[in-house]
């Protein structure tokens, strides 16, 4: 399974000489200076204000993305390792732990938003301190120490990635809120449209799962395990838009038999009567569509994006199939199947989020980066396109 760090060097034995350890340092703050770059570009196009609202409780503003991850890098990284430093700001622990109970108390979730101190400014001399000291951990630590932490450092390019794509998603849904419909970026990519999927079959069997042996992988991907496979077959597209609004013209959103009860629900208290950012055209004929290019006419043939998990167990009845379990998606993207598994959007499996036979949290703070989460949530695998290159799952 691809990384998002899977360029580095394995780490380095004890007896390596400094040309060596030149080489670990080098490529350490490359990756580092890289990814702390992509995020401030990411929020470029933002005004101050754009950066501050919180548009609902499971969103989060572009300022605190970007404290926040400067907080991991302050916290887990620097105040273990680097000795006498000092904390850009105490209240800053307080403000932007995420979910670290073991770490202290925070800022609640939902009142975000309501940080209008500390300014974007302020958050920025705040990234500029800790990236300076990051660079000057990585160039004094001694070589077994600077081996000993770079899982660590693995896990926090992997971290701030992860916020990048949810800044993206973040902003989307924010604007999305807005009568303006305004544009992060105009000239940001379109999804790919293309032929009608074809079905690939699968024998089934006793198939092994899991990460197993790249540089670096999230603990909730290991260890690796034999599971057993039914045949079974899979389509090698995503379901399109056209393929959705025959859905909803044939009461797709109407029907209460295509739908599991806690999603029938939801669509009555909710409203649901279409994917999350379609809205009827302006002249009230066909459908557009709100993206981080602005609001753009529907593309019939491009992947059907933002769609709950509800919403796409309700289409595949309708359809007269079934989601992929987690494995037998892994199996078909490993296989080379799955032409569009990582660029363009996230894919629902049937399978719920639970551990893996044999996985056991760290026992430091780390350990509550996903096992606390394993229980009322389904699988997503693959990556869309706002998952930076090589974050896919």
């Amino acid at each position: 399974m691809k990384n998002p760090v899977d360029r580095f060097p394995d780490v380095l034995p004890s007896g390596a000489s400094p040309s060596a350890r030149a080489l670990s340092e080098r490529v350490l703050l490359e990756h580092y200076r890289l990814v702390r770059a992509r995020t401030e570009a990411l929020a470029a196009p933002l005004s101050d204000e754009d950066q501050a609202i919180q548009s609902m409780s499971d969103a989060s503003p572009t300022k605190w993305h970007l404290a926040h991850t400067t907080w991991f890098w302050e916290n887990f990284v620097l105040e273990q390792n680097l000795p006498g430093y000092t904390p850009f700001d105490p209240d800053f622990s307080f403000l932007f732990n995420s979910h670290y109970e073991s770490l202290g108390p925070r800022h609640p979730r939902p009142q975000r938003g309501l940080l209008s101190r500390p300014s974007s400014s302020r958050v920025a001399d705040y990234r500029h301190y800790v990236d300076q000291h990051v660079e000057e951990l990585l160039g004094t630590l001694p070589l077994a120490t600077l081996n000993g932490i770079e899982p660590l450092v693995r896990l926090g390019l992997a971290h701030e990635q992860q916020h990048q794509e949810l800044l993206l998603m973040d902003i989307l849904h924010l604007f999305s809120q807005s009568p303006l419909h305004p544009a992060y970026r105009p000239d940001w990519s379109r999804p790919e449209a293309g032929r009608a999927g074809k079905f690939h079959r699968h024998d089934g069997g006793l198939v092994s799962i899991g990460d197993a042996e790249s540089p670096f992988a999230f603990d909730n991907e290991r260890p690796r395990h034999r599971a057993w496979l039914e045949p079974f077959e899979i389509s090698d597209r995503l379901v399109t838009n056209r393929d959705w609004l025959r859905f909803m013209n044939d009461g797709g959103y109407m029907t209460a038999s295509y739908w599991l009860s806690d999603g029938w629900d939801r669509v009555h208290a909710e409203g649901w009567d279409a994917p999350l950012y379609w809205r009827r055209s302006s002249a009230g004929e066909g459908w557009a569509e709100i993206t981080l290019r602005g609001l753009n006419p529907l593309d019939l043939d491009a992947p059907v994006m933002h769609v709950s998990y509800y919403e796409a167990a309700a289409f595949t009845t309708w359809a007269g199939a079934r989601l992929p379990t987690e494995a037998e998606w892994e199996i078909s993207a490993r296989a080379g199947l799955l032409e569009q598994a990582d660029d363009v959007a996230w894919q629902w499996t049937r399978s719920a989020y639970a551990p893996y036979p044999g996985f056991r949290p760290t026992a430091d703070a780390t350990g509550e980066y996903n096992g606390k989460f394993m229980s009322g949530q389904m699988v997503l695998r693959g990556g869309a396109f706002a998952t930076p290159e090589g974050l896919h799952a």
